[in-house]
């Protein structure tokens, strides 16, 4: 999985534009952008305007989100934000040509402790290589062999710090056939993500769940030219599997929060309402583009699609900065 996503220079997100296969919140509507913008403006508040405050999107794609905050700042910025805002991507790939010179690119994260701002990443962790393991005949949990062409085999029982991960986040019956995903790299990542802010608030948005909830089967799939395919490892197609949102969160510690983006939207202000029809009347063309947001507003918040994706959020030395009603948690562990 490491090598057909990120290998040089053949791997999945190194050669392809993400967005040629498959479509986020950042592609569905800057609706999305204004909404993170708020959420930076509130942290800016809370930060007592420092600076120099930083969006560090991980996992940027091609930058999509951070140029279209800049022009979400430059829209209305009473506090100066526009010339105090770094914007960094952190993205395998190549710097785009043509990138807004104002957009920092690079390919690992920065240094710990180095970061007063935003830490967004958007479908970033689903992508995070993991193993799949599955219970054979005799119930021996083991890890799933593929070759490039999607041919599956039974590999050696699961050693012990995976399985030790599985007894607590996602234990497996003995029943033949029955799936796991070993999240623990989801975990390391997320708690370097969060190790790299001095203060602020890092957030991942992603397809996830719960020890509650784990699918018996698994979630990696694959994506190929907009359609979802079987998860071959040939460097060709997306490769993703639904994030363990809890393990991830205890692993960095601290408090943290969970939201639907639903929620979350809507307590940033998107809306799926359709404007008055008498604004038609007065002002078409502001009524024409009422109903584009309206329309892109409920794809965004829709719980049958992109609204059920799961908003984790990690504060660093400032408060909560949603006012929707959500779980609240604190959980001992590393970096906490």
């Amino acid at each position: 999985m490491t090598d057909s996503l990120y290998a040089t220079p053949h791997g999945f997100f190194v050669r392809e534009a993400p967005g040629a296969h498959f479509r986020t919140s950042v592609h569905v509507s800057p609706l999305f952008a204004r909404a993170v913008t708020r959420l930076l403006l509130r942290l800016d508040e809370a930060l007592d305007r420092p600076r120099e405050l930083t969006l560090l999107d991980v996992g940027a794609g091609r930058g999509e989100l951070l140029a279209q905050v800049a022009e979400a700042v430059a829209e209305d910025d009473p506090h100066g934000l526009a010339r105090r805002l770094r914007r960094v991507a952190v993205e395998r790939a190549p710097r785009p040509d043509g990138l807004d010179p104002g957009i920092a690119w690079q390919h690992v994260l920065p240094p710990p402790g180095s970061v007063t701002g935003l830490l967004f990443a958007n479908e970033w962790l689903d992508n995070v290589p993991l193993d799949v393991v599955e219970a054979d005949d005799a119930g021996v949990v083991r890890y799933v062999h593929v070759d490039r062409e999607g041919r599956e085999s039974a590999g050696e029982p699961v050693a012990e710090e995976d399985a030790a991960w599985l007894r607590r986040w996602w234990p497996l019956d003995a029943e033949p056939g029955l799936r796991a995903e070993i999240g623990l790299p989801r975990d390391v990542a997320w708690t370097s993500a969060v190790r790299t802010l001095r203060r602020g608030l890092a957030v991942a948005v992603d397809y996830a769940h719960t020890r509650a909830d784990r699918p018996p089967l698994g979630t990696l799939t694959g994506y190929l030219d907009g359609r979802e395919v079987p998860p071959a490892p040939d460097g060709a197609r997306d490769l993703t599997a639904h994030v363990a949102v809890d393990a991830c969160a205890a692993a960095a510690g601290g408090p943290w929060r969970t939201l639907t983006q639903r929620e979350a939207l809507h307590d940033l202000g998107v809306h799926g309402g359709r404007p008055p029809l008498s604004r038609a009347s007065t002002d078409a063309l502001a009524y024409v583009r009422g109903l584009r947001d309206a329309s892109q507003a409920a794809e965004l918040t829709d719980l049958a699609g992109l609204g059920a994706f799961t908003w984790l959020t990690r504060p660093v030395d400032v408060p909560d900065l949603f006012g929707a009603p959500a779980q609240t948690h604190a959980v001992a562990g590393p970096g906490g």
